[in-house]
């Protein structure tokens, strides 16, 4: 099965592009970090529900495959905005939905007049918004991949993409009411 991973263009892509390599035969799943050539490396989707699911898969891979980088603080993951609101020449990047009706009231406590851009993907910004939000060191957000959340990432992508329905129909059921529907 390891070799599977290992035959993958992309995963080896990500293996050169990194500088690391796999260990010895008689421990293969040790990461040779020795010639490492970054050790901040950002995990940058979309701001939406299919960027959740794709950070996930990554993450995944990084723990199952490069558990060293995650436990030496190397994974970042970016954090784009959802919208930006737009009022006059005052803009506001908000993250998430709650932010949005923040945001938008405190611009307009009607709501109204206020411009609402949602980004469904980071290829609809412009290459000025996404330096603005997402790039920039001076403003950008990166949220450290810790162990504990990896592993958590980790048991609920295997619960998924499983074989077992019951765990899987119970975690949908528990949590579809907090599912954003994209349209």
């Amino acid at each position: 099965m390891l070799h599977k991973v290992y035959d993958n263009e992309e995963i080896r892509n990500i293996y050169t592009a990194l500088g690391v390599s796999v260990g010895t035969e008689e421990d293969s799943k040790a990461l040779n970090m020795a010639k490492l050539r970054y050790h901040k490396i950002v995990i940058m989707t979309d701001a939406d529900i299919d960027g959740s699911h794709i950070s996930t898969l990554i993450l995944t891979f990084f723990f199952r495959y490069m558990k060293e980088l995650i436990e030496n603080g190397y994974i970042y993951i970016a954090q784009p905005p959802l919208y930006l609101l737009k009022k006059g020449n005052k803009k506001i990047y908000a993250y998430n939905e709650k932010e949005r009706e923040e945001f938008t009231l405190e611009m307009s406590p009607d709501g109204k007049g206020v411009e609402v851009q949602r980004y469904k993907g980071l290829g609809e910004m412009n290459p000025e918004q996404l330096w603005e939000t997402t790039l920039n060191p001076e403003h950008r957000i990166l949220k450290q991949v810790t162990i504990d959340n990896a592993v958590e990432a980790d048991s609920i992508f295997s619960m998924l993409m499983g074989d077992e329905v019951p765990p899987r129909r119970e975690f949908i059921e528990k949590n579809a009411k907090y599912a954003k529907i994209d349209a």
